[in-house]
């Protein structure tokens, strides 16, 4: 939209017959448009500058005067910028207060889609005939390139004066910007602002001037994201794309910056560690969906941090058990080793009752633990522990010895949460995990009890306990359990030493102390009688091997005298094979006995006791019966002289004569009958209605 020149004013005007005429005096822009025909732009340049400086001395502006030195100033430099004089053309068009976007429009790399043809900017219609009839300052530059052979586009002179004013022209074009957005940056529209910072920010992009370009971000709030994202990827500005998005919340964008800087495809020294502040952004936001995607991608990066965000999010909110087993399988995906650690998060710290995942655990553990022995130093370092154990009595379990004589290894760990977890969980298939146990028998003893245990196989996990391992705590542990080879309390305490609690956190709770019932003393007899009988077979196994023999031997008489009040005699000598010596089973032949006598007699006391209160009882009774007036009829002797008569007795005194009472007899139903009344050793009169008899 042009705006036409103000026209100049005549005081003196000339009435002719036939026509008026007017006096002009020469204006400003006659003068400008005449020196400008003749090419004297310094003439032009002086006379724009007096007509400024007697502008800037009158105290009240005159708005046209000022109009007039603005077209001047914008005709000056857009002639400028038609000869490529940039730094002169930048002066002039900012004095004329030239709308920055119509300077802007001769940057076609730099306006991209921010000026469409449907812009409308106010001009002088004067200045708009005149600006340079180019699209872009390209144009103007190759225009006035001189011709070198063989063209201008590659002739190396020409080339590189191309590019030395094309360099001119972006300095003007930033010159300018700066300029106008300090002095009319807060009074202009923010549809100017926003072309303007834009633009600002490429210029600074592209010119490597770092930091301008991060107190522009900083300032701004009117830039144009898609038209800098391009540019910053270009020239390498990737800080400067992380400050956008950060100032817009675009947490998405922003991640994927970082993911990229991480990756090594871009590189930004001024973001040292991308990688933690992804996870700072995430930590932050707590943003689901978000920490799930990129949480997954981090498990590549550093595991243990990643793993840590998606657990913490998880334990906060329930999730279902689909959600968590398609973010294990992508975990998986992503690291394996960090899928395992994820597995062992859902199974031990969310306590999910999936046995798939129970079972995915185990066989893990167990995976990890034979690829360990395939190590020759830790086979028979293992092996030797075994040995050393079975050859002399020991007051521990072999897992408390195991973990107390083996140098803290991560193969030693490895066995410990193995043993804590199989013991813990009853949800996985112990059918698979003894299979994979089955080939290392000898030296996995202890882990392949546990699973015999699960299975209900107790004879042979008791076999492996007493008779392979020599662990006859364990053994004895595991009948007084009902199955478990390590109860919970010991469980407990031998991870809090090796630091594996979570490991035992899946066992069941110590704290019960619901007393047994009669089916688990049953049980628990049964499977002590079974541990004997796996000592006695033992000892005729290894009757050639007298120290076997001696320990078998030994074990089953410390079994029966610990554990005697759950044994009965009878069965106990059946089982003795007829060469065991007598001393062997004297002390627990002797408690026995004992303790059956000690019970008989025991009995007696407590029947004489008995026997005592009820006396006491019924004394005590009779006592308020007969405060009640309760009496107890008894028939008489039979005589000649009393076949009438009835005697009542008082059977808490004595039968004396001289202690008779008087009752009257009554007849009921054709008999006679006394008094309701008690009386032991009394004299009793009876009266028949006739006269007194006195009975002795």
């Amino acid at each position: 939209m042009a705006r036409r020149s103000t026209f100049p004013r005549s005081s003196v005007l000339v009435l002719g017959s036939n026509s008026i005429q007017s006096l002009l005096p020469t204006t400003t822009i006659s003068q400008a448009e005449s020196l400008l025909e003749s090419h004297r732009i310094e003439d032009v340049v002086q006379l724009a500058d007096q007509q400024r400086k007697k502008v800037q001395g009158k105290l009240v502006v005159d708005e046209d005067e000022v109009d007039e030195l603005h077209y001047v100033y914008q005709r000056i430099g857009f002639q400028c910028l038609l000869e490529t004089r940039f730094e002169e053309a930048g002066f002039n068009l900012f004095e004329g207060q030239l709308d920055p976007r119509v300077l802007i429009s001769y940057f076609a790399d730099l306006r991209g889609s921010l000026l469409s043809q449907e812009d409308e900017v106010p001009m002088f219609s004067g200045v708009a005939e005149h600006m340079p009839p180019y699209d872009s300052i390209d144009d103007i530059i190759r225009n006035y390139s001189p011709h070198l052979a063989p063209n201008t586009r590659s002739a190396p002179p020409t080339a590189e004066l191309r590019r030395v004013l094309g360099m001119a022209a972006l300095d003007m074009l930033e010159a300018f910007l700066r300029k106008w957005r300090r002095v009319h940056g807060e009074s202009s529209g923010k549809d100017v602002r926003v072309i303007v910072d834009t633009v600002l920010a490429k210029l600074f992009a592209r010119a490597e001037k770092t930091t301008d370009l991060y107190a522009l971000l900083s300032e701004s709030n009117d830039l144009v994201v898609a038209e800098l994202e391009p540019v910053f990827q270009t020239t390498g500005q990737y800080n400067a794309l992380c400050m956008i998005y950060q100032k817009r919340g675009d947490d998405e964008k922003l991640l994927e910056v970082w993911s990229k800087l991480v990756d090594g495809q871009w590189t930004d020294t001024d973001i040292p560690d991308p990688l933690s502040n992804m996870f700072t952004l995430l930590a932050e936001k707590r943003n689901r969906p978000l920490t799930q995607k990129w949480g997954i991608w981090l498990t590549k990066k550093d595991a243990e941090r990643a793993l840590k965000l998606l657990t913490t999010g998880s334990s906060k909110r329930a999730q279902k058990t689909e959600d968590d087993l398609a973010m294990l399988q992508q975990i998986r995906e992503a690291n394996p080793e960090a899928g395992a650690q994820f597995l062992e998060h859902l199974v031990l710290q969310k306590r999910s009752n999936n046995g798939a995942l129970h079972t995915e655990l185990a066989l893990l553990c167990v995976d990890e633990l034979l690829t360990f022995l395939e190590d020759e130093v830790v086979s028979k370092l293992w092996r030797a522990k075994a040995a050393s154990y079975a050859s002399a009595p020991s007051i521990s379990p072999f897992l408390s010895y195991f973990e107390a004589t083996t140098p803290d290894s991560a193969p030693k760990r490895a066995r410990l949460r193995t043993a804590l977890f199989l013991q813990g969980s009853t949800l996985y298939d112990p059918q698979l995990v003894r299979e994979k146990l089955s080939p290392q028998e000898r030296i996995l003893s202890v882990e392949l009890a546990i699973v015999q245990g699960k299975l209900g196989h107790h004879e042979v996990a008791l076999s492996l306990l007493a008779n392979t391992v020599r662990d006859h705590i364990s053994a004895e542990a595991y009948c007084a359990t009902r199955g478990s080879v390590l109860p919970p309390r010991a469980a407990l305490s031998l991870a809090e030493k090796c630091g594996l609690s979570a490991w035992a956190g899946i066992a069941p709770s110590v704290k019960s102390t619901a007393a047994p019932s009669a089916a688990d003393e049953d049980e628990t007899r049964r499977l002590l009688r079974l541990l004997l009988e796996v000592y006695m077979r033992g000892s005729e196994q290894a009757s050639k091997k007298d120290s076997a023999s001696a320990v078998s031997v030994t074990a089953a008489a410390n079994l029966l005298n610990s554990q005697a009040l759950n044994f009965d005699e009878v069965d106990v000598l059946e089982l003795v094979p007829p060469a065991w010596p007598l001393p062997t089973l004297s002390a627990f032949l002797t408690r026995s006995f004992r303790r059956t006598l000690h019970a008989k007699h025991e009995g007696l006391v407590i029947k004489g006791i008995a026997m005592g209160q009820n006396l006491v009882i019924s004394d005590e009774t009779h006592e308020v019966m007969r405060s009640q007036g309760a009496l107890v009829e008894e028939a008489l002797p039979s005589s000649p002289s009393a076949s009438s008569a009835s005697v009542v007795f008082d059977e808490k005194v004595g039968y004396e004569p001289s202690a008779a009472i008087d009752v009257p007899v009554k007849r009921v139903d054709g008999q006679e009958r006394g008094g309701v009344g008690m009386s032991y050793g009394s004299s009793v009169t009876t009266d028949n209605g006739e006269g007194d008899e006195s009975l002795q």
